[in-house]
C-alpha cells in the first residue's frame, strides 16, 4: 500500500527572499528602461539635428558671414558672439559665485539671515529666463544705458545663472572632509588660509562641474539675449562691449519664425543647431578634461 505524501513546503525565509529578489529585479530593469529611453531620445535629437544640417556644415559656413538676407553664406559672427556672451558671463558670475558660496557654506550661521538668503537663491533658480530677459532689459538696457549690447546681455546672462553656480560650489566646499580643516587648523594656518589652501583646491572639480552645467545652459538661452544683446543682423564681429551681437539660439529663432525665407534656409537653421551643440559639447568636454586633472591632483 502506497502512502500517499504531503509536497514538501518550502521555508518561509526562502518565500519571502524571492519575493523580494523578483521585485528588486522589476525595479532594476523599470530604471533600466528609464535611463535607455532618455539615452535613446538625446540620440534621435542628435541624429535629427545632425542628419539634416551636416550638409551645410564646412569651412566656408564656419568662418564667413551670412550674406542675402541671410539665405546664403557662414554664421561666423552667430559663433563669435556665442562665444564672447558665453565667455564675459562665466567671467563675471564664477567669482561672485564662488565666494557667496564661501560665505554661505563657511562663514554664514544658522538664522533668519542665511534662511533669507537661500530662500532668494532658490527663487531665483526657479524664475523663467524670459523674466530675466525683461530685467536686463530695464535695468542694463534702459537704466544704465547700456543699450543692446554685449554688456547688457552677459550681465543679466550672469544674473539668470547665478544660482546654479553659487548651489553647486557651495555643496563642493560642503563636501570636503572636516578633517582637512582640522589638520590645517592644527598645523597653525588661520581660517582663510585654511580655505585658500586647502578647501578651494580640494571642491574645485565640484566648482567645475557647476561652471560647466552654467556654460552650457548659458550658451543656449534664447530669451535673455533677445531683450538685451542679441541682433537680427550684424556683418562682422562687435568691437566694442557696448556694440549688439548675433547669437546662434536667437539666430535659429529669427531663421526659423521671423524671416522672409524661412523654408529656403531651412538646412541653415539645422546647420546653426547643429553647430551650437558640437560648441556646446566642445566647451563641456574642455571642462570635463579641466576637472579630471584636477581630481588626479587632488585625489587622497
Amino acid at each position: 500500500m502506497s502512502r500517499i505524501t504531503s509536497p514538501v513546503r518550502k521555508p518561509f525565509s526562502e518565500v519571502r527572499k524571492k519575493r523580494f529578489n523578483l521585485k528588486q529585479e522589476f525595479f532594476l530593469s523599470l530604471i533600466r528602461m528609464f535611463g535607455f529611453s532618455g539615452a535613446l531620445t538625446l540620440f534621435v535629437i542628435l541624429f535629427f539635428v545632425a542628419y539634416n544640417g551636416i550638409a551645410v556644415l564646412n569651412w566656408d559656413f564656419i568662418t564667413l558671414p551670412p550674406v542675402d538676407a541671410m539665405t546664403k553664406g557662414g554664421i561666423m559672427p552667430v559663433i563669435v558672439g556665442t562665444i564672447l556672451l558665453t565667455l564675459f558671463c562665466m567671467l563675471l558670475v564664477i567669482p561672485v559665485g564662488v565666494i557667496t558660496a564661501i560665505f554661505l557654506a563657511e562663514y554664514s550661521k544658522p538664522g533668519m539671515l542665511l534662511k533669507t538668503i537661500m530662500m532668494s537663491i532658490y527663487t531665483l533658480a526657479g524664475v523663467p529666463s524670459v523674466v530675466f530677459g525683461l530685467f536686463g532689459l530695464a535695468v542694463f538696457v534702459v537704466a544704465f544705458n547700456f543699450g543692446m549690447s554685449l554688456i547688457a546681455g552677459s550681465l543679466t546672462l550672469a544674473i539668470m545663472v547665478l544660482p546654479y553656480i553659487i548651489s553647486t560650489a557651495e555643496e563642493a566646499i560642503k563636501a570636503v572632509p572636516y578633517s582637512f580643516r582640522e589638520a590645517s587648523l592644527a598645523c597653525g594656518a588661520t581660517k582663510w588660509q585654511t580655505i585658500r589652501k586647502v578647501v578651494l583646491p580640494t571642491a574645485m572639480p565640484g566648482i567645475l562641474t557647476g561652471a560647466i552645467l552654467g556654460t552650457a545652459k548659458v550658451s543656449g538661452e534664447t530669451a535673455p539675449i533677445m531683450f538685451t544683446a542679441a541682433a537680427f543682423f550684424t556683418p562682422g564681429i562687435p568691437r566694442s562691449l557696448f556694440e549688439p551681437v548675433m547669437a546662434l539660439p536667437y539666430h535659429i529663432y529669427v531663421l526659423a519664425t521671423a524671416g522672409t525665407h524661412i523654408e529656403e534656409t531651412r538646412p541653415i537653421q539645422y546647420g546653426t543647431a547643429l553647430t551650437l551643440i558640437i560648441l556646446v559639447l566642445g566647451m563641456n568636454l574642455l571642462g570635463i578634461i579641466l576637472r579630471s586633472r584636477q581630481r588626479k591632483k587632488r585625489a587622497w
